[in-house]
């Protein structure tokens, strides 16, 4: 059951999409086609579909490490934002040198600028027991505010006509485009290698067994010396570096520059990719290509049936209700008992 309520969840989900479609006095066989098949009609399409995966699947591997341990990162959204930031800031700075080190640093700088982001939750839980979801998730506001302030402020383009963006990065700061004629770029490749990265972390490494014993039994991990300080670190630290990750891989991808909307709120999506996935690599790659499917479904139906843009999240939250209904029964399951009769 607990590999197949995310089925349950995601069948369950289709049927509320097409029951939504209907309420709102729409054809539901015509709405489930432009929402779900309309993303996969040919070559491009398919690449967009993988484009957009790609940042939900970096990001839900680095929560997934803290999730196991019971670590709650509700800020990957700032930590998202941040990244992007920092591999802006080196990508300005040597914006015309076209050297060869300016893109690996600029990896280098997301990663790192998404995880001292996520060492402040860190520092605060293990110093002064502070939520790590609260202060997680409040970070992620001084991060767009952060971000607000730099594209309106002093990396704004002289020349964007007063739009709120930062100037097009070179040719150097960009990800390689892996297909001709698409904006599939080295991203994804990156993404597969950090799911197979983490899948050795949390199935074949002592490290990782420790971070899941400390997880499901943490008096068990205290008694038998696991440092569990280090878990928290590690859960939060990992989530902040592939959350900067993506960011950085946006900046340098499709965007090709900073703006104020730079996330499209991945950093939130990716927790219920990560629990779809059932905190596992493999799950995570898989729900990341429907996690996209919704976004660009969400797309389309704005497109040809004039739904309003919010649909897609309206249909991200059910599939996590669902979810969430589901998994009742991987630990309970319903019993049918004949009524009791009066004496």
């Amino acid at each position: 059951m607990r590999w197949l309520s995310p089925v349950i969840a995601a069948l369950l989900t289709v049927a509320g999409v097409a029951a939504i479609f209907l309420a709102l006095g729409k054809d539901p066989v015509e709405g489930l086609s432009v929402f779900f098949l309309n993303p996969l009609r040919d070559g491009y399409a398919i690449a967009e579909l993988l484009l957009k995966a790609t940042p939900l699947a970096l990001i839900a591997a680095g929560l997934a490490v803290g999730f196991r341990a019971n670590v709650w990162n509700i800020g990957a959204e700032g930590q998202f934002v941040v990244g992007a930031i920092a591999a802006t800031g080196v990508a300005l700075a040597a914006h015309d040198s076209g050297a060869a080190w300016l893109l690996p640093a600029m990896v280098l700088a997301g990663a790192l600028g998404g995880a001292a982001w996520a060492a402040i939750p860190a520092l605060l839980k293990t110093r002064f027991n502070a939520s790590e979801i609260l202060v997680s998730l409040m970070l992620v506001y001084v991060a767009q505010l952060g971000v607000s302030w730099l594209v309106h402020g002093p990396w704004k383009d002289p020349e964007g006509f007063n739009f709120p963006q930062t100037v097009m990065f070179g040719e150097a700061a960009l990800l390689p485009v892996l297909l001709e004629g698409t904006r599939l770029s080295l991203a994804l490749p990156i993404a597969i290698g950090v799911l197979a990265a983490a899948w050795v972390f949390m199935q074949r490494s002592f490290p990782g067994f420790q971070m899941q014993v400390a997880g499901q039994a943490e008096a068990a991990a205290r008694y038998a010396g696991f440092p569990v300080s280090r878990a928290i670190w590690t859960g939060l630290l990992a989530g902040g570096a592939t959350a900067g990750l993506a960011g950085m891989a946006e900046v340098a991808g499709p965007m090709g520059q900073l703006t104020e909307h730079v996330s499209n709120q991945y950093g939130f999506a990716a927790i219920i990719v990560a629990f779809v996935g059932r905190l596992h690599p493999v799950g995570i790659g898989l729900a990341s290509l429907l996690m996209a499917l919704l976004y660009i479904g969400g797309e389309q139906a704005q497109q040809y049936l004039n739904l309003p843009s919010s649909i897609s999240k309206v249909f991200q939250g059910m599939l996590l209700f669902f979810l969430l209904g589901a998994d009742v029964f991987v630990q309970y399951r319903l019993r049918l008992r004949a009524p009791r009769l009066g004496a």
